[in-house]
C-alpha cells in the first residue's frame, strides 16, 4: 500500500491542471508531431518520429505519475485555530541573528525552498510540527546548530 500524498488545495489544483494540460493540449501537440513525421516518409531514420515517440512516452509517464499522486492525495487545510504548526500553515520564524523567515509547511510533493515551501518531512519541517508561538526549535546540521523562534502561525 502506497502512502498518502499530502497536498494543499493550491497544490492539488496545480496537479489537476497539469494533468488536464498533458491529456489534452500536450497529447494534441505530440499527435501533430507524429503526423508531420509520417509525412516525411521513411520512419527508420526519421529524427522527428523518434522525438515524437520519446515525447509521447515522457508525457504518458508523467500522466501516470500524476494520476497516481492525485489518487492518493489527501488535501490538507490549516486546522483553523493555528495554535500550533501543522501541515498547511505559514510559519514566521526568527533566527538568533534576528533574521525573519516565512515558511509554508507543505507535503513533500509541493516543497520548493525557493518559494518558501518546506516539506513536513524535512528536518526543519519535522522539528516545527506541533510547536507553538514562542517555542524555540534547534536544528543540528553540518554547519552547526541553527536556532529558530516561532513568531507567528497563520493560514496559507
Amino acid at each position: 500500500m502506497k502512502k498518502p500524498v499530502y497536498l494543499t488545495p493550491e497544490g492539488f489544483r496545480r496537479l489537476q491542471e497539469e494533468l488536464h494540460h498533458l491529456k489534452t493540449t500536450k497529447r494534441q501537440e505530440i499527435s501533430a508531431d507524429f503526423e508531420q513525421a509520417l509525412e516525411e516518409g521513411d520512419l527508420r531514420e526519421n529524427a522527428g518520429y523518434d522525438e515524437a515517440r520519446r515525447a509521447m512516452w515522457q508525457n504518458e509517464a508523467r500522466i501516470a505519475q500524476l494520476e497516481d499522486l492525485l489518487a492518493r492525495a489527501v488535501v490538507v487545510e490549516g486546522n483553523g485555530s493555528y495554535d500550533q504548526v501543522a501541515l498547511g500553515c505559514q510559519v514566521e520564524l526568527e533566527t538568533e541573528s534576528g533574521e525573519r523567515l516565512s515558511l509554508a509547511i507543505v507535503g513533500s510533493h509541493e516543497a520548493d525552498i525557493f518559494s518558501g515551501k518546506i516539506s513536513d518531512e524535512s528536518p526543519l519541517g519535522q522539528a516545527l510540527l506541533g510547536k507553538k508561538v514562542g517555542d524555540v526549535v534547534e536544528i543540528r546540521g553540518k554547519k552547526g546548530a541553527q536556532v529558530y523562534t516561532i513568531l507567528e502561525i497563520k493560514p496559507l
